[in-house]
């Protein structure tokens, strides 16, 4: 599989608000500007609550603004429908969650090579690039084993995998490596990273690891909704 080109996401202005009952709506996002450009590698980090999940809900087409705009490759997402929107989830991004939302009733291999099926693989190939998926997380002898009888750390790396599978333009992870020890957390970032500098894919990675944030070349900070500071290496 060759893979989607890295796109170019911009945010103008972007809120997002939460209706909270009688208390009013709950302002996730204040009038957010940012653009992602191809092939960046970028941690969003600040304190529980700040609204880095929602940012990447948005980046990812999960979800849309309040108000605002996003853009990709200088077409405006609003004008999209949900299905255009769902196609472009499939075939451009690859999402690793804090929860794996793996399927209980697929093996590893299986959760896996669920994405290739959407998109009309054939079954020798989803196996093969599947398999090869799990051997670089590590996971070859637990290619036959449903969710229930693997460890977290398993969980989320077969979660991981499955993100790659469609080789995507962009990855979007939200504490990739939390259910992970050190070596397991040095292996995913080092593929992640591979990943990358191979392919020129774009990551953003929400983390509060210093050593997950150490891979970016870009740091954005975020605080009560918003981006306070922006900063790229040298």
């Amino acid at each position: 599989m060759s893979g989607s080109r890295s796109p170019r996401i911009e945010l103008a202005s972007v809120s997002r608000a939460f209706p909270h009952g009688a208390g009013g709506p709950v302002r996730a996002l204040e009038k957010v500007s940012v653009t992602i450009d191809p092939a960046e590698f970028v941690s969003v980090e600040g304190p529980s609550g700040c609204g880095k999940t929602t940012l990447l809900n948005l980046l990812g087409l999960l979800d849309i603004p309040s108000s605002g705009t996003i853009q990709w490759d200088g077409v405006e997402v609003g004008r999209w429908k949900e299905r255009d929107r769902a196609r472009r989830r499939l075939t451009s991004i690859g999402f690793i969650f804090q929860r794996f939302y793996l399927l209980p009733t697929l093996t590893a291999r299986e959760n896996v090579a669920l994405p290739m099926q959407a998109l009309g693989v054939s079954a020798v190939d989803r196996r093969g690039r599947a398999d090869a998926l799990l051997a670089r997380v590590g996971l070859s002898d637990r290619a036959e084993f449903f969710p229930h009888q693997l460890s977290g750390g398993e969980e989320q790396r077969v979660a991981i995998a499955r993100a790659l599978a469609n080789v995507p333009g962009i990855l979007l992870a939200d504490e990739p490596t939390g259910e992970l020890d050190s070596a397991n957390t040095a292996a995913i970032l080092t593929l992640i990273d591979e990943l990358h500098r191979e392919r020129a894919t774009s990551v953003v990675v929400v983390t509060h690891n210093p050593t997950v944030a150490a891979y970016a070349h870009r740091h954005l900070t975020m605080a009560d909704g918003r981006i306070v500071a922006d900063r790229r290496d040298a």
